[in-house]
This record gives C-alpha cells, sequence and structure tokens, in this order.
C-alpha cells in the first residue's frame, strides 16, 4: 500500500509519466495517446451541360467562359462534346459549389430566354 502511494506521487497525473522526466519503461503505459484527426477529403461533382435543339453554340461558349474561368479554346472543346455527345463536363467541384454553379447557369439561361440545363452527378 506505502509503495503504490509512493509511485502513485511520483508521477504526473496528466500524463501517467514519472514526474522527473523519465520515458516510461517496460512494462509501463502512458495514459494519453496522441492521435491526429482524420480528415477526409470531400467527395467531387461534376457539373454537366445538357445538350438541347435551341440554345445557340456561342451562349454555351459565354456560359463556360462566365462561370466556369474557360478559355476560348477549352469552351470550344466542351461546347463541341455538348454537341456531339449530349453531356460536356464544364467542371468537378465540392457539393455546394456545383450546386451554386447549376443554379447559376440555370438562371443565367433562363434569363437570357435559352432552354440549356445544368445538372451534378458524383465524379
Amino acid at each position: 500500500m506505502i509503495k503504490q502511494i509512493l509511485r502513485s506521487a511520483n508521477t504526473d497525473v496528466d500524463s501517467n509519466r514519472p514526474s522527473s522526466g523519465e520515458l516510461p519503461t517496460e512494462g509501463e503505459t502512458r495514459g494519453v495517446v496522441d492521435t491526429l484527426p482524420r480528415v477526409e477529403t470531400p467527395r467531387l461533382y461534376k457539373v454537366l451541360l445538357l445538350n438541347d435543339d435551341f440554345t445557340p453554340m456561342d451562349f454555351v461558349i459565354v456560359v463556360l467562359k462566365r462561370f466556369f474561368s474557360k478559355n476560348e479554346q477549352d469552351a470550344q472543346r466542351i461546347m463541341l462534346d455538348v454537341h456531339h455527345q449530349g453531356t460536356g463536363v464544364a467542371g468537378v467541384f465540392t457539393l455546394e459549389t456545383a450546386e451554386m454553379k447549376v443554379m447559376q447557369v440555370n438562371h443565367f439561361a433562363r434569363q437570357n430566354q435559352h432552354p440549356l440545363k445544368s445538372t451534378l452527378e458524383p465524379d
């Protein structure tokens, strides 16, 4: 009993480490384990532009430049994907950013009386 009291008086309460600054010896364990929190990368989503028969190609290029910061060559390539394949990937973003881009594009198209639609899907 006296050995236990002496031993506990010689130990730092917070870290269960001897107060003399020595590292725990074999058989002794630390009471606290240092761990780093696991940070997971957010899931990404593709913003897709959908083809229709009425939206001019030039308007699609304007949308790609304005809302997705595409240069002329990339905007033309994506516009041709939309035209020939039915959809084109305008960009890949986190969920909140992708939702905002979809809303902006759809609203801008309605304001300019074009039926262009955009949507998102998991990457």
